[in-house]
């Protein structure tokens, strides 16, 4: 059990040890905090203020974006980023979805949402007839890892020694210590991520097709305390 425990602990330190604070970033800007605040910060990345759009824009991932601020009771809780120019190419949207899908795949900082990942379209997908006529959603969703490696080796011992008694983890195959620490390292990840996902999809409108992502910040949302 005992090396087992270590390899989870190597897992979640992996998991873990990328990005630099607590809540969903944007260019390594907490989505937190005011609008007004967060205006000036991405001015200083190099956007601009759209006041016709009321929105930032500029460049993101090597396309020209829109950006926008989305806030609840004056703090922010998700930035929108919506791609500029258009395409009324299914192949064209295609390709740039599972181009994006492959960046965050081979990208560290995030995990998929689900235990799989593929969000991938396949080539004889016809993307415009799934779309009007049965309402098919494109959608592809990540979860941002956070940098509290200290916390995380903390909250798997303090798990390990709640669930299960010193003569248990004794008596443990491999095995069955495996699946244990799958089940925690589930645990934590929903307990942990949840809270910070990052998830783009296809937008179309007038059969024009554009890809919309959103960082979100749950930690800011409303939880229904207004009800």
């Amino acid at each position: 059990m005992k090396r087992i425990i270590i390899f989870g602990l190597t897992i979640l330190i992996a998991f873990v040890s990328f990005a630099q604070n607590d809540v969903t970033q944007f260019l390594g800007i907490p989505v937190d905090g005011t609008r007004t605040a967060m205006i000036q910060k991405l001015k200083a990345k190099g956007f601009t203020y759209n006041t016709q759009r009321d929105c930032m824009e500029g460049e993101f991932n090597g396309n020209d974006v829109f950006v926008y601020i989305v806030t609840y009771k004056n703090k922010v809780w998700r930035i929108m980023v919506m791609e500029k120019y258009s395409t009324t190419n299914e192949a064209d949207i295609r390709i740039r979805f599972n181009n994006l899908c492959g960046q965050f795949r081979e990208n560290e900082k995030y995990i998929p949402t689900n235990n799989l990942g593929e969000y991938e379209i396949c080539e004889s997908e016809r993307i415009s007839i799934q779309m009007s006529l049965y309402n098919k959603r494109y959608e592809a969703s990540y979860y941002q890892i956070t940098s509290d490696t200290v916390a995380a080796q903390e909250w798997l011992l303090e798990r390990i020694s709640t669930n299960y008694t010193d003569e248990e983890r004794e008596n443990m195959s491999e095995e069955e210590a495996q699946q244990a620490l799958i089940s925690l390292l589930s645990e934590y990840i929903l307990e942990k991520f949840s809270k910070r996902r990052v998830w783009f999809m296809i937008s179309e409108q007038y059969g024009q097709y554009s890809i919309i992502m959103y960082y979100d910040n749950e930690l800011n949302h409303s939880n229904g305390e207004d009800l």
